[in-house]
């Protein structure tokens, strides 16, 4: 999101190594009956099926400690299947002794949220774009700095009271939840505006206590933030304070890439994140910008491929474990350098992140998800042939 956040800018501001069980697998069936009762000390996989409460509930991503009553909501990892009856079979299966295979991070698989930017580009309504779509989540931009260390809505005096805080009201009205993108490529951001990480982690804060999130996305690019060290380390030890003191909130960081996976930059940040322990739920990039590659799937999976096996490397994962700290942050239509992802392509983009499990997929953005043949790179529409929302539609099948 480089040139297109420059000019959005400017336009607007001028594991745990405890023991384990992990139960048999018990797929959700047509019957009521009620599946094994949950378990706190036992693990489960996708697809897994518990009872608690006279509910059943099925597993999304791997679990435990988490129970199924209190984390069954849209970005959470058990899925409320209703009401069961028979009562409920106690877990059979007893927890071995010796140490079990390290899992993931639990509970970072999350809902497809496209970028959408209030103060630019003629931003749709949000009930307009939910209803056509089945979008249930968007990431809206973007949190800079005011007056020193104080976060602001771009263009705004403040967080609440104005047309972002508005957008938000839109956005749950319409049933669809919020993500708020801190950074991006230009503007005075709060990273290098912070002089400690403690101070960046209370602007965070302030941003998580104003909306109730369950989710911020730090876009940290360009050489004030990205390519800036001393900044880098600020951002990820506000995040490790932030991840402490907001356990449920998920971490994300989305920045550039090559079309073989991070820079020296970026690879850089996912060796600090490990090295400091900030605890990052999520690792976005955004695959475009390489300088007009003509093949923009090719270009996405080799960069998403280099970063997955960076986060292996880094935190001694399985592959499986280190898709799902992975993301996907693309640019629907013509992208700053004349790439081209059409709809088509974002779909087998899609699909190949589903497959792979990983845990968040965007782009840039919503304002632009128009079709319009030879317009060009603009701010509301994509420079292509689509219907409207096409590229939000494929977003919402993740």
């Amino acid at each position: 999101m480089k040139l297109s956040r420059k000019i959005a800018l400017v336009s607007a501001v001028l594991a745990s190594g405890a023991t384990a069980a992990v139960l048999p697998m018990t797929f959700a069936s047509a019957a009521a009956a009620c599946a094994p009762a949950w378990s706190a000390s036992a693990a489960y996989v996708k697809d897994n099926v518990a009872s608690q409460s006279g509910h059943n509930y099925t597993a999304k991503w791997w679990t435990q400690n988490e129970s199924p009553a209190t984390h069954s909501g849209q970005w959470d990892v058990w899925i409320d299947n209703g009401a069961c009856g028979g009562g409920t079979t106690p877990p059979t299966t007893t927890p071995p002794t010796g140490p079990t295979t390290q899992p993931p991070a639990s509970g970072t698989k999350m809902a497809s949220a496209p970028y959408v930017y209030p103060g630019w580009g003629n931003p749709p309504a949000p009930a307009t774009v939910v209803n056509a779509t089945g979008i249930k989540s968007f990431t809206m931009a973007f949190v800079l700095a005011s007056g020193g260390c104080n976060p602001v809505w771009d263009g705004e005096s403040g967080l609440t009271g104005g047309v972002h805080a508005n957008y938000i009201s839109q956005i749950k009205a319409a049933g669809a939840d919020v993500v708020p993108s801190i950074g991006g490529w230009s503007g005075n951001k709060l990273g290098p505006n912070c002089a400690t990480a403690d101070a960046l982690a209370g602007a965070y804060q302030k941003v998580i206590n104003a909306f109730g999130l369950k989710a911020i996305d730090i876009d940290i690019e360009n050489t004030d933030e990205f390519e800036n060290t001393a900044v880098q380390d600020r951002i990820l030890g506000a995040l490790k304070i932030i991840k402490a003191n907001n356990p449920s909130v998920k971490t994300i960081v989305t920045f550039g890439t090559t079309p073989t996976g991070p820079s020296y930059y970026g690879t850089r940040l996912v060796q600090q994140a490990k090295a400091l322990g900030a605890n990052i739920d999520i690792f976005t990039q955004m695959p475009f910008d390489f300088g007009g590659g003509s093949d923009m799937y090719a270009s996405t999976v080799g960069a998403t491929e280099g970063l997955k096996n960076l986060v292996k490397t880094t935190f001694g994962y399985t592959d499986a474990q280190a898709y799902s700290h992975v993301g996907i942050s693309g640019m629907n239509g013509l992208s700053d350098q004349q790439e081209v992802t059409s709809v088509d392509t974002w779909t087998r983009i899609r699909d190949y992140a589903k497959s792979k499990g990983l845990s968040r997929f965007t782009f840039w953005a919503v304002n632009r998800d128009r079709g319009c043949a030879g317009g060009g790179v603009v701010s509301d529409c994509s420079g292509i042939a689509q219907s409207d929302w096409a590229f939000t539609k494929v977003s919402a099948g993740f």
